[in-house]
């Protein structure tokens, strides 16, 4: 069967098509899964054994290795032995006649560059400052917003969410209430303004409010990965989102009905393989409604009183006219290649000059002498003789060239060394805060970007939740009240004395206690006082 969107027709002008949505599941998720999921290979770098590979996996096996690294792709086939196609991983790689598979040496110096720099923008926890006028219900949208992110994880969300982001580019945060929410929202209206009944603002309003905070917790924040993201954009405003489409291949808990025969067989040969029961499922959501079906058969839908879309776009850092923001892996995929590249080849070198050879001439039977201590050869031709060669030389322009290539990957990432810890002969660099702060200018500014494009993406996952506990009759709030702040703490090593110094200074000059104390990290001390 195919897609029946008549539940959108229903609740807006222009509906989505059929046909449209036909070609983003079967030939636009392909594309964007291929790139994507390039992305994230370079990232994570899995390792794959090579059984099953036929062929491929002799020539693996060659090397001592029985395995292959998601890396190996931008390797040339001279190091490998392997030759890779454009719409294929390591796995579907095919041996090259004639060449043999050298010293294959991956350093993923991606990986750590994109772990740091999350551990830059979310090592620590962030604050959430609520800015409505009421000083009372405040309090209260911070305790909800904070148990809301407890219960889904988190710093360990947050930090998800940088990984996500900085490898794909972007990271979609989809809201999805519990069902004792959705069972307590009326969903014959949309308007907000009528209705009076503030939970959070009854008499004995502690009761009341212990389980606002329980139906809270239950709203879950699914961070969507960009390869089953297939947005519909307005055609006339690349920013707004009209349709969230999703496509994705889920496991059950179940066997395939195929036998384990043609399982293997269709697995390349490899024994053991996954032989669960997998089901193409398809996610659509409107403003209005939303519709799951499974291998293009619909098995649920229904309406949705929000009156918005609850999925909220965060771009990695912006960029202008795209969906997408900017990958901070793409950018480093040639450097890193060229780093692969050249540290094979070293490798090899290495391999090969490591050990002494010698050229005999003119000693009949000299290939079939072994070389050890205390042995002599004896022979009659006065021009007989011994030539040694090989032995490790220094090559100045390699290490050179690898230097340059670290340096390259360090520019275009923002992420240098010292951010790791790897400080060499930068010690006397950073004797003050100020020449910290020099050193790390880049990864600084970059720090920057991203705080932007992330603060903004939370801000509106607090008004969305905040808008889904409104129209539930939950915990009313108008929209001065959905406005927050997110404070985050300095990622540098601070001066505590420093630090009370300048809470001081910020006190007299008159900014509130409750803020000067959030700073500091004493963000409960004021209510428990």
């Amino acid at each position: 069967m195919g897609f029946e969107l008549d539940i959108f027709k229903r609740a807006e002008e222009d509906g989505l098509e059929a046909d449209y949505v036909e070609w983003l599941v079967d030939e636009h998720s392909v594309n964007i899964a291929r790139h994507f999921g390039r992305l994230w290979e370079y990232y994570a770098n899995p390792m794959a054994e090579a059984i099953g590979l036929g062929a491929c996996e002799r020539k693996v096996s060659e090397s001592g290795r029985c395995y292959v690294q998601a890396q190996e792709y931008g390797l040339p086939s001279r190091i490998t032995g392997l030759l890779h196609s454009a719409n294929a991983g390591v796995l579907g790689a095919r041996p090259v006649k004639d060449v043999q598979r050298k010293e294959v040496v991956i350093e993923n110096d991606i990986a750590w560059r994109i772990n740091a720099a999350v551990d830059f923008l979310f090592g620590k926890p962030i604050s959430f400052v609520s800015k409505s006028p009421d000083g009372q219900k405040r309090a209260k949208t911070e305790t909800i917003l904070k148990a809301v992110f407890a219960a889904n994880g988190g710093i360990s969300f947050f930090q998800d969410m940088a990984v996500l982001g900085s490898v794909y580019g972007f990271v979609d945060c989809f809201v999805r209430p519990g069902d004792d929410i959705i069972a307590r929202t009326p969903h014959s209206s949309f308007s907000h303004a009528t209705r009076s009944d503030d939970v959070g603002s009854r008499p004995n309003g502690n009761d009341k409010f212990e389980e606002v905070l329980q139906l809270a917790q239950a709203i879950g924040l699914e961070l969507v990965e960009a390869p089953r993201a297939l947005p519909v954009l307005d055609e006339d405003d690349y920013k707004i989102t009209r349709y969230y489409v999703q496509h994705f291949h889920q496991k059950r808990n179940a066997l395939s009905k195929r036998s384990s025969f043609l399982s293997r067989i269709l697995s390349g040969g490899k024994r053991g393989s996954d032989t669960r029961q997998v089901v193409a499922v398809t996610e659509i959501t409107s403003a209005a409604g939303w519709q799951r079906y499974e291998d293009k058969m619909l098995v649920a839908e229904g309406e949705l009183p929000w009156g918005f879309l609850p999925v909220v776009h965060i771009q990695n850092i912006a960029q202008p006219y795209y969906y997408e923001g900017l990958s901070d892996v793409e950018p480093l995929i040639p450097l890193q290649d060229e780093l692969n590249t050249r540290l094979s080849d070293r490798a090899s070198r290495i391999t090969f000059q490591s050990f002494k050879m010698y050229l005999g001439k003119g000693i009949e039977g000299f290939e079939n002498k072994p070389i050890s201590p205390g042995r002599m050869w004896y022979t009659d031709n006065p021009e007989a003789s011994i030539e040694e060669f090989g032995g490790d030389t220094a090559a100045p322009s390699e290490g050179l060239h690898i230097a340059e290539m670290r340096e390259a990957m360090d520019k275009s990432s923002g992420v240098t060394p010292v951010v790791a810890g790897i400080l060499k002969g930068k010690v006397g660099n950073l004797t003050s805060a100020v020449a910290l702060r020099l050193t790390l200018m880049g990864m600084l500014s970059k720090n920057e970007r991203k705080r932007f494009t992330y603060s903004e993406g939370l801000k509106r996952i607090c008004r969305t939740v905040l808008s889904i506990l409104d129209t539930a009759n939950i915990y009313k709030t108008c929209a001065a009240d959905r406005e927050v702040d997110i404070v985050y703490p300095s990622p540098l090593p601070e001066n505590m004395m420093e630090k009370l110094r300048e809470a001081q200074i910020k006190k007299e000059l008159g900014i509130p206690t409750e803020q000067v104390l959030r700073e500091l990290g004493y963000e409960n001390l004021e209510l428990r006082m």
